[in-house]
């Protein structure tokens, strides 16, 4: 049975529809992450799940029980926010013991819980210390901290590391990976950064304008995109997107024209008609120096070396921006055209609605 489960889902304000009839299963345990763009709806569904927001169709489930008209209290969760939320004038200890004192706990079970949670979070030896002394990831540390000693069935995170710079958004996200494999709690975590979605998610929730473009693991996202939107959203840098029309298709192939660029044979089982137009998708890290089965000359008009590897901007005749990212510090160069290709196993189309053929 699922821990969570969410049935035909909707949210209005007045007559603004956000979040428009999701349906989501959670497995215990799972580490599931909503992604998606600003003003998706993301934080909205998790404050919902929460109980921070009020349900305007449909059941938000967990173990079973409907909870719809449940305070955030009797739920079974514990949130962490984006901004640390704690109280500046009180020690670690007591930031994360206070949702206990709220319940009242026994001050030797108060000391058991933190002291857990402090050994986990390695907070020991910052315990009397105040949240002004502490850094920016050690803040973060702390409000998780008050989240675990509640015990919760579900963990919520809403964007948690948005506030850290990029070094320790890296390192915290390997702490927050480790911290589920040692809890083993079910965890949902909201996020616009796709990096971070795909590195950290055992089950990643791609939303757009309140509903689920997708859901799947990080790679059947990657290798297997449903959409334009989801082959475009995941991915870094995005996927190249070429427009062509229909040339034939026998059921087996679809030919692509590409105009400038030529004809495309993609081995596809699909019901397209010759002029119909089609999106072919090749992601920029599958772009070869070294040729391939289909390729195309570029001009670049930035460059970026990066050490690992090397990135390329150009625009192809169609008016569409395309990039190349090679490995290593190969010799390429400003304004002076580029041979490139890729294999067609590599390559993916979308009809004329955006679905993936």
């Amino acid at each position: 049975m699922s821990q969570l489960s969410l049935k035909r889902l909707e949210k209005s304000f007045n007559e603004a529809r956000i979040i428009k009839g999701i349906d989501l299963d959670v497995s215990e345990g799972e580490f599931v992450v909503f992604v998606g763009p600003s003003g998706c709806g993301k934080s909205t569904l998790l404050r919902m799940i929460a109980g921070l927001e009020e349900v305007s169709e449909g059941e938000i489930e967990i173990g079973g029980k409907v909870v719809n008209d449940l305070p955030p209290v009797q739920r079974g969760i514990a949130m962490v926010f984006q901004s640390y939320a704690l109280y500046p004038h009180m020690t670690v200890y007591e930031n994360i013991a206070f949702p206990l004192r709220v319940e009242k706990l026994g001050q030797a079970e108060v000391d058991k819980r933190v002291g857990a949670a402090a050994k986990v979070l390695q907070l020991e030896s910052r315990l009397q210390h105040r949240p002004g002394q502490l850094s920016g990831g050690q803040r973060q540390r702390v409000a998780i901290g008050r989240a675990i000693v509640r015990q919760p069935k579900i963990f919520l995170f809403d964007e948690p590391l948005s506030n850290l710079d990029a070094a320790l958004r890296s390192e915290m996200r390997i702490e927050l990976m480790e911290l589920h494999k040692r809890l083993g709690s079910t965890m949902i975590y909201v996020t616009h950064d796709q990096i971070e979605a795909m590195t950290m998610a055992d089950k990643i929730v791609v939303l757009n304008a309140g509903e689920i473009a997708q859901v799947g693991s990080p790679l059947e996202l990657y290798h297997k995109p449903d959409n334009l939107f989801v082959a475009g959203f995941i991915g870094s840098p995005k996927m190249n997107f070429i427009n062509g029309k229909v040339r034939s298709a026998d059921g087996a192939t679809v030919t692509v024209d590409l105009g400038a660029l030529g004809t495309l044979a993609l081995p596809r089982a699909s019901t397209a008609v010759a002029g119909q137009d089609v999106t072919i998708g090749i992601r920029p890290e599958h772009m070869r120096l070294d040729g391939g089965e289909f390729s195309l000359e570029i001009t670049p008009t930035i460059v970026e070396h990066l050490g690992i590897h090397t990135i390329a901007y150009a625009i192809l005749p169609g008016g569409e921006n395309f990039i190349g990212l090679f490995e290593g510090n190969p010799t390429i160069e400003d304004a002076k055209p580029l041979r490139i290709g890729f294999s067609i196993a590599d390559a993916h189309l979308f009809d004329a609605k955006g679905l993936a053929v």
